[in-house]
């Protein structure tokens, strides 16, 4: 047996299930050999739309995926997408075969560029060896949830392996929690029972169903509110009092509300400038903990008056174990009127401002949560449309709203709501995207149709890169290098065997009902042209961050 056969079939027993990619001659024996082994290949028709599907497939099944790639120029293409799933550590195996030879124009130092958007590397460098390297970078993408490397030289991978190196090749252990201390977890319960208006916010730390219900119950005990990240949108769906995402999306009541706080728990988030919004949310005499089993993320992005290193789950259940009698704290009868009633952007009021020609992205947003079914998982391109699905388009759960948007590049959107169906294939995938990523990723469109996805791509099309327009625009600089001439979108994805429709007026959406009620058998884009006035309200907001 080669090298390459040996080390495919050892991920794929220690329980890599699913792999992406585009296969070469570099890659083309690993590949078969974890399709041969069980493991289920989901060929992409760009390197970059491999990563990000793979991303989004580890981050909604919480399993580790792997991403196939050719030496040098493979790795290169899918460059962005293994950016994105670095900055959000993402468990996430990258198998690169690798040119070592001087003269070969494969040639490139793979372990440099890892290196230097944030991935780490390891390398397979014997026959021997081989499956143990291998087992050792999965173990590491897994336990310290890191986006990991591995190049695989060609001259190693078509060596023999020696007998026997297979027998230990079995399912790795799941990782341990990490534990608090008794003295952070009884720091952590005073800090509780002396505040009058606590308000939980979770991050991609807190996305599992245990930890979730621990903190619901936590909340419960002390009264506070719940809001979320906006990678962890969708985990306190079910409670009265949820906020929804803390930040930029933020409705303008969850921004009172967690103005007003006086203790803010980040629990298993970042309390990044993103999510705090540069600090705004947080009122002058509010006290900030933060619970993260990385005590390098303690404070990291803002001081902090307590900070807890320790897994969210056990931390939350820790403290629900030792804490003392029930508080009201922030939950008010009133409270939880105002949030049924008011509590998200599609209760707040606006003037529609679409026209015969264009329709108003928020009057979009919200006709299409009504048609769509509420068991969906909604994943989200960048750019200035993308507050308008974040905020207006409701999700089950925290396995409904996919967000690649650590590294803020636009065409990521498509490939993330592939990976996220292959995860969930059990709900609706909704796409949102504006022209711009829709155009820039439409080869995956190909992929959606070749895999039978029951697919809802929705184009936000302001024929533009809307972002730089309304920031830029309004200073008099021109605007011909970021504006475009209408294309018909929707004739793109016939091309590639889609139902199509074109959306101006609310009326247009029939179609989409139909869709929704028929059998789905093709997938369906939707090109809305929007209205292009003004920016979103986010945008200012977002800019600071540049």
């Amino acid at each position: 047996m080669k090298v390459a056969e040996a080390v495919g079939r050892a991920l794929t027993a220690a329980g890599v299930d699913h792999v992406f990619g585009v296969v070469g001659s570099g890659n083309f024996h690993l590949t078969n050999a974890m399709v041969a082994a069980g493991a289920r290949f989901v060929a992409a028709r760009h390197e970059g739309g491999a990563a990000t599907m793979a991303d989004a497939y580890a981050r909604t099944s919480g399993a580790v995926a792997a991403v196939s790639v050719h030496q040098g120029p493979g790795l290169t293409n899918a460059l962005t997408g293994i950016t994105e799933a670095a900055k959000s550590r993402t468990p996430l195996l990258v198998l690169a075969a690798e040119a070592t030879a001087q003269n070969s124009n494969f040639r490139i130092d793979q372990a440099m560029l890892a290196h230097s958007v944030g991935a780490v590397t390891a390398r397979v460098t014997t026959a021997h060896d081989a499956v143990e390297q291998a087992r050792a970078a999965l173990r590491r993408a897994r336990h310290d949830r890191r986006t990991v490397l591995l190049n695989l030289p060609l001259e190693v991978q078509s060596l023999d392996v020696p007998d026997g190196v297979l027998l230990d090749a079995l399912p790795m252990p799941a990782r341990e929690p990490v534990e608090p201390s008794d003295a952070a977890v009884a720091d952590l319960v005073r800090v509780l029972e002396t505040a009058r208006r606590p308000v939980f916010v979770a991050g991609r730390g807190a996305r599992t169903t245990g930890a979730r219900d621990a903190l619901l119950a936590l909340a419960d005990r002390y009264g506070a509110l719940l809001a979320t990240s906006a990678v962890a949108r969708g985990l306190f769906h079910t409670s009265p009092w949820s906020l929804d995402v803390s930040g930029g999306f933020a409705s303008p009541l969850a921004t009172e509300l967690l103005q007003g706080a006086d203790l803010i728990v980040g629990w298993g988030c970042a309390l990044n400038m993103w999510t705090m919004r540069h600090g705004s949310l947080i009122g002058p005499d509010a006290t900030v903990v933060q619970v993260d089993d990385d005590p390098d993320a303690l404070g990291a992005h803002r001081a902090i008056g307590l900070g807890v290193t320790g897994d969210v789950e056990r931390t939350a259940r820790r403290v629900l174990e030792a804490g003392g009698e029930g508080r009201r704290g922030y939950r008010r009868p009133e409270l939880a009127t105002d949030l049924a009633s008011r509590g998200r952007w599609r209760d707040v009021p606006y003037e529609d401002e679409g026209t015969r020609e264009r329709i108003d992205p928020r009057t979009l947003s919200i006709a299409l949560d009504d048609i769509l079914p509420a068991e969906r998982v909604v994943a989200v391109d960048s750019g200035n449309f993308m507050g308008y699905p974040s905020a207006y388009l409701s999700v089950p759960d925290e396995n409904g709203f996919c967000f690649t948007q650590a590294f803020q590049s636009i065409g990521l959107g498509l490939a993330t709501a592939i990976g996220a169906a292959l995860a969930r294939p059990d709900r609706l995938p909704v796409a949102t995207l504006g022209d711009g990523g829709a155009l820039m990723s439409a080869v995956e469109l190909d992929t959606v149709r070749r895999l039978g996805l029951p697919m809802v791509v929705v184009v936000y099309d302001d024929e533009a890169y809307g972002a730089e327009v309304h920031h830029f625009g309004p200073d008099g600089f021109p605007l011909d290098t970021v504006t475009f001439p209408e294309t018909d979108i929707a004739a793109v994805a016939r091309g590639y065997g889609f139902e199509a429709v074109t959306v101006r007026t609310p009326a247009d959406l029939k179609p989409v009902a139909d869709w929704v009620g028929g059998p789905r058998s093709a997938p369906l884009l939707v090109d809305a042209k929007v209205t292009r006035d003004h920016g979103s309200w986010w945008l200012e907001e977002a800019f600071r961050g540049h």
